[in-house]
Order: C-alpha cells, then sequence, then structure tokens
C-alpha cells in the first residue's frame, strides 16, 4: 500500500492506494465507525458495494447504503435535497462518516451533503473510477450544477480518508477508463515535462489493462494533487488554479452538449487542454509543436482533441457565453490556464474572450 498524506494542518488526511484495499476496507474504516456506516453509491459500483459490505460484516460493522442515480444529471438541487433528507433519515450525526463510494459524481454530491448537513459531518472517499481516483476525490471540491454552469453552488469540505483500491477499474468501461486518463495526462502538462513523457510511453498500455501501471499513475497522479492542494487549499494564491488545466474550455463543451453523456467530463477537460494549447501557439506563447503533440498523444488513446472530436459545432461566441458563468470570473475577467510549452503551465489573467471566440471559430 502507498499512503500519501494531504498535509492541511488540521484537516490533514491520508489517502491509501494499494490492490486489495476495498476487500481489507474494514481495518481502515472499522476505527471511524459506531457499528454502521452509511454508504452512498450509484448503480454502477454494486459489485464493490457488496465487497465492502462483507469487508465491514466480518468487523462487525453494518452498511446503510442509499443509492443514487449514476450519471451528471444527479448533480442537482433535487438530488442533493433527496440525500439530506436520507442522510438525516439515518441519523447521521456530526461525528459520523458517510462513505461515498463510486465515481467522482457520487463523491461531489456527498461531499457537499456531508459539508452542510448539521453544518458538517465527516466523510470518507473510496473512489472507483480513474477520473476519481487521480482527481476529484482528493482535495475536498464538493459542488452540484446550476443552470448557468458546472460546479457553481458547493464548498470546500475535505475527507477524512481516500481509499483507492486500483482493482475497481476492472469493471470501468474502456470510455469512462479513458476519459479518466485524461486526469492524469493534465498533471504532466501543468509542471511535470518528464510524466508527459511516462504518459506518452505507457498511456496505452495502462488502458489496455496493465495493473502495475495504473498503480503507479495512480500514486503520481495523487501525489501531484496533494503538493498543490497543500500550498493552495482554496484557490486563493493561484497554484491551486494549475489544476484547472483544460477546463474552462472544457466545461463550456459540456455546457453545450447539456452536461450529458454525449461528452464526459474527462473527454471534455481532454479536448479543452488540447484548445489551451492550440490558442497558446496561435499567441506565441508555446511551441506549435507542443500543441501538436498534445493532440496527438489524446488522439493517440482515443480522447478527443478538438471540438469536431468532441462533437461540439456551436460558434465561438456561444461557448464563450457558457464560460462567462465560469465561478473563476472577476471583475469581469476570465483568467485562463495557457502554456509556455510541455509542463509549463501558467495563469493568464488578460486574455480577450471576444479573441476567444474568434479562435473557437476558427478551430471550427
Amino acid at each position: 500500500m502507498t499512503t500519501v498524506e494531504v498535509a492541511l494542518g488540521a484537516r490533514s488526511y491520508d489517502v491509501r492506494i494499494g490492490a486489495g484495499l476495498l476487500a481489507d476496507a474494514a481495518r481502515h474504516l472499522a476505527p471511524l465507525a459506531r457499528g454502521r456506516l452509511v454508504v452512498v453509491h450509484d448503480g454502477a459500483v454494486g459489485a464493490h458495494l457488496e465487497t465492502l459490505r462483507t469487508a465491514l460484516a466480518d468487523a462487525g460493522v453494518a452498511v446503510a447504503p442509499i443509492a443514487i442515480p449514476p450519471g451528471e444529471s444527479s448533480k442537482s438541487w433535487a438530488m442533493l435535497e433527496s440525500l439530506c433528507e436520507q442522510l438525516l433519515g439515518h441519523g447521521v450525526e456530526r461525528g459520523d462518516h458517510v462513505v461515498a463510494l463510486g465515481g467522482g459524481v457520487v463523491g461531489d454530491l456527498t461531499g457537499f451533503a456531508c459539508a452542510i448537513i448539521k453544518r458538517g459531518c465527516r466523510f470518507v472517499q473510496i473512489p472507483t473510477t480513474l477520473l476519481a481516483q487521480v482527481d476529484s476525490s482528493v482535495g475536498g471540491k464538493t459542488a452540484i450544477n446550476a443552470r448557468a454552469g458546472k460546479n457553481l453552488i458547493g464548498a470546500f469540505h475535505q475527507p477524512a480518508l481516500v481509499l483507492i483500491d486500483p482493482g475497481t477499474l476492472a469493471t470501468l468501461p474502456p470510455r469512462e477508463l479513458r476519459a479518466g486518463y485524461a486526469e492524469v495526462v493534465k498533471y504532466g502538462l501543468i509542471d511535470d515535462a518528464g510524466f508527459f513523457a511516462w504518459c506518452e510511453a505507457n498511456g496505452a498500455a495502462l488502458l489496455a489493462g496493465d495493473a502495475t501501471l495504473r498503480t503507479q499513475a495512480i500514486a503520481h497522479s495523487v501525489a501531484a494533487k496533494a503538493r498543490i492542494v497543500a500550498a493552495d487549499e482554496h484557490e486563493t494564491n493561484g497554484t491551486r488554479a494549475l489544476l484547472n488545466l483544460g477546463h474552462t474550455f472544457g466545461h463550456a463543451l459540456e455546457a453545450e452538449t447539456g452536461f450529458s453523456d454525449r461528452l464526459l467530463h474527462g473527454e471534455a477537460v481532454a479536448a479543452g487542454m488540447a484548445l489551451a494549447f492550440a490558442y497558446s501557439a496561435r499567441r506565441g506563447l508555446c511551441p506549435a509543436e507542443a500543441a501538436a503533440r498534445v493532440a496527438a498523444h489524446l488522439r493517440a488513446v482515443g480522447l478527443p482533441a478538438s471540438l469536431a472530436e468532441a462533437g461540439v459545432t456551436a460558434p465561438g461566441a456561444a461557448l464563450v457565453a457558457h464560460m462567462r458563468h465560469d465561478k473563476k470570473m472577476a471583475g469581469g475577467t476570465l483568467p485562463f490556464l495557457l502554456a509556455r510549452g510541455i509542463g509549463q503551465t501558467f495563469l493568464d489573467r488578460s486574455v480577450d474572450l471576444p479573441d476567444v471566440a474568434t479562435f473557437l471559430d476558427d478551430q471550427r
């Protein structure tokens, strides 16, 4: 087992990574339980729920399951209300730990519910998708979506513990696995050119099922995110903003496709990263060769690297209109994550949105 600490003073917690960790979960969760644990999950993780239930039963801990519908549509006011009422119905107290078992939607929704139930109770993340394992389960960002955009209603609420069993990826559909891999690539593009080269060399084998490579990628990604979160927990000094590479473009693509299965979050991030590098190259900030290299790797593993590949045909003005609802908007200015090269991402607060619209029209 590999352990990565997210160092946040009194809110510090461990991210524990290891094959078979789900079957051994009682060793980690029993000390947090008072005879039973409420487990929020979706229908996609039935086998994992039974593994967890069996492991906890052997330790004398009962599971009280709460199911939510799978998919991004569950990150809504209606589902938040329903989940809160069910948690209260189970008698959840401030000192209790609720378990989020599943992908990013389950983690985001459960974390937000736990942030507001009785002004805050504890929760544990057990992510079962690659995207959740390398990104959304770590760092304490919890949220639901609004009509105006993605993740606009939420809170920072750190988990008490994160348990990652790479073995859960064996049941993940290939498309979901590829979508999660986009967030792995992101860590190389932010500030680690060597890791991006590692992805180029190993990404295809990782996606094909190499368990050792998957564990290495998860551990490296979690350590990278933990370092950034520890330096800027609430995204106040610009360091944590680097984790949004590809997300400004990507969220606009998600909004245009209705936050639906037409375009998964990781697919939108992949296209968004390619667009961020292409826009950087257009402005003369980074070599065109770097942008081409990023797009080539994403395409090589089956991820979209353009508007057309993402299935988006909307004009640039429509996509920029979605961007204007971005939660990072301040004083009418939207900061963009751009790049001077691979592993050289930076925050640019001088981007002209009409110029972005023109760029996107050209990309069409």
